[in-house]
């Protein structure tokens, strides 16, 4: 039993346990924002857009069973317009992700001038491939 307990104590102390239990806790917080936007902004606006039609209330009667299509068709709806908000942000997030990237990202040299010949030669030559000088190991 205590190597069922250190294994399970091993397990929880683990640090992508604890990212995802973060990730968790963001992500539901990040889906009530979401959600307030688009029930309290975004379908109002598009309610008024179609002319007011409120899609919960239609329904049909097929014989004694009220078929409620309309709560269906605005889950759909909630459902593509929450996709559409998140989507939309995550690609800002991404956008400005990589604007820092690039900006953090030095690349190495990989050619140098042959200091003969004025060339451009690759960077670990130690030998001109036109001129035939002998080079610096060192980059130039």
């Amino acid at each position: 039993m205590k190597g069922f307990i250190k294994d399970f104590k091993d397990f929880i102390a683990r640090g992508n346990v604890l990212d995802m239990a973060v990730g968790v806790i963001i992500g539901a917080a990040f889906g009530k924002i979401v959600s307030s936007l688009v029930d309290n902004i975004l379908t109002p606006l598009l309610g008024i857009l179609i002319g007011g039609v409120n899609f919960e209330d239609l329904s049909i009667v097929v014989g004694t069973a009220e078929v409620k299509y309309g709560a269906f068709i605005q889950s759909v709806f909630d459902f593509l317009i929450i996709a559409f908000v998140i989507f939309t942000i995550i690609r800002q997030i991404s956008n400005v992700t990589a604007r820092f990237k690039k900006q953090e990202e030095v690349s190495a040299p990989k050619e140098k001038e042959c200091p003969f010949c004025k060339s451009t030669i690759a960077i670990n030559a130690t030998r001109c491939p036109h001129c035939t000088s002998e080079l610096e190991s060192k980059t130039i």
